[in-house]
C-alpha cells in the first residue's frame, strides 16, 4: 500500500491540554507526525499537524483522537505552503 500525507487541525479541550496526546498517538499508531503550528492557552489547544503513513493507520489515529475528545478538521490550504 502507498503512504499518504494529510494535514489536520486538532482542537484540544482544556482537560486534555496537559496530556501528551501526540506522544500517545505516536506509540499507538504507525504514523509520522509533524507539528506545523500550535497555539495553546489554559482553555484550548489548537494544533496543525501533518500525518504520514498508511491510510488505514491515519484513519485509525484520527478516530482515536476523536474518541479522546479532540476535534479534528482538515486544513484548508489556500496559501503557499512553506
Amino acid at each position: 500500500m502507498a503512504e499518504e500525507k494529510t494535514r489536520l487541525w486538532l482542537m484540544f479541550p482544556a482537560r486534555l491540554i496537559t496530556r501528551p496526546i501526540i506522544w500517545e498517538l505516536a506509540k499507538k499508531f504507525e504514523v509520522v507526525t509533524n507539528i506545523r503550528q500550535a497555539s495553546i492557552t489554559d482553555e484550548v489547544g489548537l494544533l496543525s499537524l501533518s500525518f504520514q503513513g498508511e491510510r488505514s493507520e491515519i484513519k485509525a489515529a484520527i478516530a482515536w483522537l476523536e474518541e479522546m475528545g479532540v476535534k479534528v478538521e482538515p486544513v484548508e490550504i489556500n496559501t503557499i505552503e512553506g
